[in-house]
């Protein structure tokens, strides 16, 4: 396969939907049937580039050079007196020009479904249009392409907006035209944190905000710069995509998912067996049935005898229990789970989070053993733990006669 190319937020997300539908879109370049969602989407989101397009004030924030570091926001100061600007808006006349001419028309099931999409697109951007005007904010890029890395992939993306804050650092914020959006999907979307990412690789100054603008209810939904630790994050799931990639792990991932993919002829989930196989599979898929079932009830056997050498085993208080072809042997065994909602407070607390940053429990559990770990917090660690300890059975047979 050839030299990885950057990966983009979508390619990400397909990667980790499907491997093999990234496959199909990204290496075989088969094209997706339009949507009308999409072609809604395009539409507005080029419309409103011509809408805020005046009000840009990129010489505001400087951009980073190979010897310029980002500044803080306790930093920054302009350069000299914010002049503030008084670009002429387009007019609602104007807006609506626009909106006809760069109407998308691909992917609409009739016309009645595009004339509904049509007027709310029209009653959207009316409604926009005078909350944008009473905002007054500086944007600084919009439709902005950037690159960067993460975990040593490049990544790159289109940035929608990018607006210069009150206090000097940076608001993202990207159009959402989706039906309905909750808070806690500005706080959760990767595509911003990978947006914060491109934005601070490029810029001078620190993201302040990350906001998913839901256009349907005029609400921004607003969040606060990502942590060190969930971009930290966000680059293991880029590295290990990279890595799934390279390696060509391109199976398939059923789930509702496949009923929006174009691709199902072409998926093994979904391919149908010609007829003139069928027949001849047929005695064969019937055998392994027959054997799933047997096996089933043997396996149901053998749980019941287990349980019953375990009790014989806890009454005598011994581990070794001899039969005439051999030795059944008990075994303990014990697995540790940490939530990680209820251990990572405590590891940021203590400093002890760059120590075990995957959250794993083994990461946990040496912790939990390190001798150089005051007691006590070692012990408060070990509380948010849940341990669940299994017994099974080895034999040993004898050696046979010479």
């Amino acid at each position: 396969m050839s030299e990885l190319r950057p990966l983009s937020y979508s390619s990400l997300r397909t990667y980790l939907e499907c491997p093999l539908r990234w496959k199909f879109l990204y290496v075989d370049k088969l094209p997706e049937a339009p949507r009308s969602y999409f072609s809604f989407g395009r539409t507005i989101h080029s419309v409103l580039e011509e809408l805020v397009r005046p009000f840009l004030v990129p010489e505001a924030v400087p951009r980073k050079s190979s010897g310029t570091s980002q500044r803080r926001l306790d930093e920054w100061q302009p350069s000299g007196p914010m002049v503030e600007s008084h670009p002429r808006p387009l007019s609602k006349d104007e807006l609506l020009a626009a909106y006809d001419r760069l109407w998308v028309r691909d992917g609409y099931s009739s016309p009645e479904e595009e004339n509904r999409y049509k007027g709310l697109g029209e009653n959207l951007l009316l409604r926009y249009y005078d909350q944008f005007l009473e905002e007054h904010p500086r944007p600084v890029a919009i439709e902005e392409y950037l690159q960067s890395t993460l975990d040593g992939v490049a990544v790159h993306g289109y940035v929608d907006r990018i607006d210069l804050t009150p206090r000097g650092g940076l608001e993202v914020l990207d159009y959402k035209t989706s039906r309905e959006m909750a808070a806690h999907e500005a706080r959760q979307s990767d595509q911003l944190s990978m947006y914060q990412v491109l934005v601070e690789t490029n810029y001078a100054l620190p993201v302040e905000h990350l906001t998913l603008y839901h256009l349907r209810s005029l609400t921004p939904h607003r969040s606060a710069a990502r942590s060190a630790t969930t971009l930290a994050h966000l680059s293991q799931k880029v590295g290990e995509v990279a890595d799934g990639i390279r390696s060509q792990q391109f199976d398939p991932t059923p789930g509702r998912q496949c009923e929006r993919c174009d691709f199902r002829g072409l998926c093994p989930e979904f391919r149908e067996v010609p007829l003139e196989e069928r027949q001849r599979l047929e005695s064969l898929v019937d055998r392994f049935i027959q054997l799933r079932k047997d096996g089933e009830k043997v396996d149901a056997d053998l749980h019941r005898v287990a349980d019953e050498l375990h009790a014989e085993a806890e009454r005598l208080g011994v581990h070794r229990l001899p039969g005439r072809a051999g030795v059944a042997i008990r075994r303990r065994e014990e697995e540790w789970s940490y939530a990680p909602d209820g251990v990572r407070p405590l590891l940021e607390e203590h400093g002890l989070l760059p120590r075990a940053s995957r959250l794993d429990a083994a990461e946990i559990q040496r912790l939990v053993r390190d001798p150089t770990i005051d007691p006590a917090v070692r012990h408060e660690i070990s509380k948010r733990g849940g341990r669940q300890v299994r017994w099974y059975w080895e034999l040993d047979h004898p050696e046979p006669d010479s």
